[in-house]
């Protein structure tokens, strides 16, 4: 960028607000999407809240992967409300307007949701890889201790590492693009409109992915690995069912998380030719898997199909007093 044109931008007033257009390429019947969208919402906050509910209600699931699922179920809740809400007043009530300091607060909330998911699914990996692979010492190592140290680590780590994204996104210059082809604040939609130039933004987005998500991702497959190892050597086949039923449900919830990740950066080099498919994409990975999660394990955890259906008949039993 030459001298006169940093000149003139920085000299040009800074715009006021973003205007998020929606899904592009179909602004016209984009609100037809609303209803299995807010379906998808109240499904991940009723479903989120009733496994919040079982495990704080039953005591045999006052265990740590009972709490670590809690914890998720918590993240889940919080991951979708930061999107769900602005993207119906959108569609509903045409609000598309977002002033600068919620659009960064939302980027911020976006990040640190994404990687506090990814670093629960990581603990929740470690929880399985003690109990599989070192059965006598669970109880001792996986404490309740061992649950509050590692979700408050995962909490600073992703609190203080996704500050710098809207910090950097706050300090460049907005000075005449505000329409973002977008339902939420994205990072890189944001950072495109600036005036000024973008690198460092590009850089520690690039950067937070791989020691985040990255390392995330690469120690969950490194201890599902050593798990079917373990798992392997079972004498027991009955022993060996229980296990791989165990972490079944895990793995799914893990495999769609990441691979979803992976997706959506390899649809981000289209977005020029076909802009619709990874802002879309990027919508529905920020309710789907709030909504999954709570199904999978209900499906899968027989533990926790009990609780549900104890609590269940706990409240039928009240209202019928």
């Amino acid at each position: 960028m030459d001298t006169s044109t940093s000149v003139t931008n920085s000299s040009s007033p800074q715009i006021s607000h973003f205007i998020l257009m929606g899904l592009p390429g179909i602004h016209e019947w984009q609100h037809w999407l609303s209803v299995p969208l807010a379906l998808l919402y109240l499904l991940a906050l009723g479903a989120n809240l009733l496994i919040m509910i079982t495990i704080q209600c039953e005591p045999t699931l006052h265990e740590p992967m009972y709490n670590f699922l809690g914890i998720l179920a918590v993240v889940d809740i919080g991951l979708a409300t930061t999107v769900m809400p602005k993207i119906l007043a959108i569609f509903w009530f045409d609000a598309k307007a977002i002033n600068l300091p919620e659009c960064f607060a939302q980027i911020y909330a976006i990040h640190s949701f994404l990687c506090m998911e990814s670093g629960i699914f990581l603990c929740m990996a470690v929880d399985r890889y003690v109990a599989i692979s070192h059965p006598l010492r669970y109880p001792s190592i996986v404490t309740d201790i061992f649950v509050v140290k590692a979700t408050g680590f995962m909490v600073l780590r992703n609190g203080l590492l996704t500050i710098p994204v809207p910090v950097l996104a706050a300090q460049r210059h907005y000075c005449s693009r505000n329409k973002i082809e977008h339902c939420l604040c994205s990072n890189l939609g944001v950072i495109s409109l600036a005036c000024d130039d973008i690198t460092v933004n590009k850089f520690y987005q690039l950067v937070l992915a791989w020691i985040l998500v990255g390392s995330d991702m690469a120690l969950v497959f490194s201890s599902y690995a050593l798990i079917l190892s373990s798992v392997l050597k079972l004498s027991s086949t009955e022993t060996m069912s229980k296990a791989l039923s165990t972490c079944t449900s895990h793995l799914i919830l893990i495999l769609f998380f990441y691979s979803a990740i992976i997706v959506l950066s390899v649809t981000h080099l289209a977005e020029k030719k076909i802009p619709l498919i990874p802002v879309l994409l990027n919508v529905l990975h920020n309710v789907i898997p709030p909504a999954l999660n709570p199904m999978v394990y209900a499906l899968r955890m027989q533990e926790l199909r009990l609780g549900f259906q104890r609590l269940l008949r706990l409240g039928e039993d009240i209202a019928t007093k």
